[in-house]
């Protein structure tokens, strides 16, 4: 995926909304990028600075470019925190001649079984909207952050139509690391400590030794005109 935005960009100035610990940043580095990165949380650019990054704290709406102008820009797990129509108008504000925005993330669905163990315990433990969404493939909760970009993009009018680029991928977790990782789910932090402990617990349960998931990195990109 870092390959191909890399290759349909006109030049290897990145600027990352919502760099956040550097995840993307890092790998457009590692392809030859420049990257800036913006963030609206100070803990978040200090982590990243301390990886080298140039970090300037503002939301995208409101960051000042200062005249500055780059190749793409990118948003890795991130642009759903954007309001999609100003945020398209300040990367098409940025972006030079042939310049590029790719929105992206990582769609993660588990085994069958092990979807539908985790979709009852978020029925006994989560809110409902939250609950609700478990009942649904992870592909169909996420299209409607898809269709919220494409809707911000083609309102701009100042990119060409958007594409959406798919990208399939795997991972096994063991249990333990399939445990670490739960508390970096937002959706957690809606229960009490207490709460969060049982999900936990249910969680390590219900995927036994580990599973393998299958995940679709999904790019909703357009070229400024």
């Amino acid at each position: 995926m870092v390959e191909a935005v890399v290759a349909a960009a006109p030049g290897p100035d990145v600027l990352d909304v919502g760099i956040g610990t550097g995840i993307a940043a890092r790998q457009f580095r590692a392809a030859g990028c420049r990257v800036l990165g913006v963030d609206a949380d100070p803990r978040m650019a200090e982590f990243a600075r301390r990886d080298g990054f140039e970090v300037e704290v503002s939301t995208f709406e409101s960051w000042d470019p200062a005249g500055r102008a780059f190749d793409v820009v990118i948003a890795g797990q991130t642009w759903h925190w954007v309001d999609p129509a100003a945020g398209a108008a300040r990367a098409a504000g940025v972006l030079r001649p042939g310049g590029r925005l790719a929105a992206f993330w990582n769609v993660f669905q588990p085994p069958p079984d092990v979807s539908a163990n985790m979709a009852a315990i978020h029925r006994e433990f989560m809110p409902r909207p939250m609950a609700e969404m478990s009942s649904k493939s992870a592909l169909e909760v996420y299209s409607l952050m898809f269709a919220k970009a494409v809707d911000g993009i083609r309102g701009s009018a100042a990119f060409d139509e958007p594409e959406e680029w798919r990208f399939e991928w795997e991972r096994h977790y063991t249990r333990d690391e399939w445990l670490d990782m739960l508390p970096t789910q937002g959706g957690y932090t809606h229960l009490s400590p207490e709460r969060f402990a049982e999900l936990t617990a249910a969680m390590g349960d219900a995927v036994g030794d580990g599973f393998t998931a299958q995940y679709t990195a999904v790019v909703v990109t357009a070229t400024i005109r």
